[in-house]
């Protein structure tokens, strides 16, 4: 039976693990978690308050920011959700750096944040980033200013792995992967189904306008973050042919995705990954998508259509084309390119392969001491001073930390 693992998981400190999960990281995270844990791993999350830790998964968390009202007023006050982004991190990696610097076998980092990687050197338990996104200016400087020292990278696509190319680290792809239990064969049906965040970028009202060119009716499902976008690109069109469902759960999501004809992936930016497109496939819904970002790294010609990014008119063209595919290949061939179990393998020999190199660099370093620097007089007595200081002194091995194996215990 192979060794379980303790791994403490950083996400987002300003959205919770739970359904209906904010975004794909989210999505990602919980899956990982969840598979991680029903392989016997103990696995701790830190996230905001109120993820779900319902799947033998305990919490990493910190104490909240208590600014006085000196420091507040103070003219280099930051925004309040910067701030305590920043004091959630902050005291999160100097916890995982002390008082549990031997807690975890591995600390793996999904989170768009710098101090994790700014930070990563001064832990002694290897830590693995997963970007999520293209490059941002403080993840960026982040990985500048230390080098990338103390942590590996991956990246969810090929795509993401180039667009940070230019940061000197080396990238592996580790491609995000689903629980196709939990995105069932579904039998189809006359409508088009769009679902993810409504935001410019995502632009579900590029969908709305294919579907009507199709004489397609359309069901919109997700969070919306951004209201004034919802408001004056989406909403107008709301009526007997464009239906908004709502943030709906993943149980539900499935169903709706499943009684498509054909899910519509109408990015206007270049998407790390598309969790999206791997869902609607999973499902037996064909895809037809915009080509760009990590999307083509996904689709098929057995499983969808790509066109044109921003052809609104191909889009719709291609809707009867995709609906024609065999629902139950588009299905086989998501669960063979987007399986959970192999993301979660992916990852774990990653882990292994740290934690190995880590033990290998700490044997080292006892085999091969530094040799002892002569030194004057001066220096010789202070030495011996502080050896008469240390004698008999009770130093333990390692320090005393709470045992994350018990509360994963308590938490199942």
């Amino acid at each position: 039976m192979t060794e379980s693992l303790r791994i403490a998981l950083i996400a987002s400190s300003r959205f919770p693990i739970r359904q209906p999960f904010a975004g794909g990281l989210e999505a990602h995270v919980w899956h990982l978690a969840r598979a991680l844990a029903q392989q016997g791993h103990a696995v701790s999350l830190f996230a905001a308050p109120g993820s779900d830790v319902d799947f033998d998964c305990s919490s990493l968390s910190v104490c909240p920011l208590h600014l006085s009202s000196t420091a507040q007023a103070d003219i280099s006050m930051p925004a309040a959700d910067f701030m305590a982004e920043h004091h959630a991190y902050l005291t999160l990696m100097l916890q995982l750096g002390g008082a549990d610097a031997h807690t975890f076998d591995v600390v793996h980092n999904h989170s768009l944040h710098y101090l994790p990687v700014a930070m990563a050197s001064t832990l002694s338990t290897p830590m693995l980033t997963t970007v999520h996104t293209p490059p941002t200016p403080w993840l960026e400087s982040a990985i500048q200013a230390s080098r990338g020292q103390g942590t590996r990278f991956a990246a969810v696509s090929q795509h993401t792995a180039g667009a940070w190319v230019h940061s000197g680290q080396r990238f592996t792809v580790v491609p995000n992967g689903i629980d196709a239990r939990g995105w069932p064969l579904g039998a189809g049906g006359d409508g088009v189904v769009w679902f993810g965040r409504i935001t410019p970028e995502k632009a579900p009202h590029l969908a709305i306008e294919a579907a009507r060119a199709a004489a397609r009716p359309i069901t919109l499902a997700g969070p919306i973050a951004d209201r004034r976008y919802y408001a004056e690109r989406v909403q107008p069109h709301l009526g007997a042919d464009v239906h908004y469902a709502g943030h709906l759960t993943q149980h539900d999501l499935a169903r709706l995705v499943g009684s498509a004809a054909v899910a519509l992936v109408t990015p206007v930016w270049d998407e790390p990954y598309g969790l999206v497109v791997a869902e609607a496939m999973c499902c037996g819904t064909p895809v037809v998508a915009f080509d760009r970002g990590g999307i083509p790294e996904l689709v098929s010609e057995r499983s969808g259509c790509l066109v044109a990014p921003d052809d609104v008119d191909a889009l719709a063209a291609a809707i009867p084309v995709a609906e024609r595919l065999s629902r139950r290949q588009v299905r086989e061939h998501a669960v063979r390119r987007c399986s959970s179990a192999a993301m979660v393998e992916a990852y774990l020999s990653i882990y292994r392969q740290m934690i190995s190199a880590r033990n290998d660099d700490i044997d080292d370093r006892l085999l091969h001491s530094p040799p002892r620097l002569r030194t004057s007089g001066a220096s010789r007595q202070h030495q011996r001073t502080s050896a008469t200081a240390c004698h008999g002194a009770d130093i333990p091995d390692r320090p005393s930390v709470p045992s994350v194996r018990g509360d994963h215990q308590a938490a199942s």
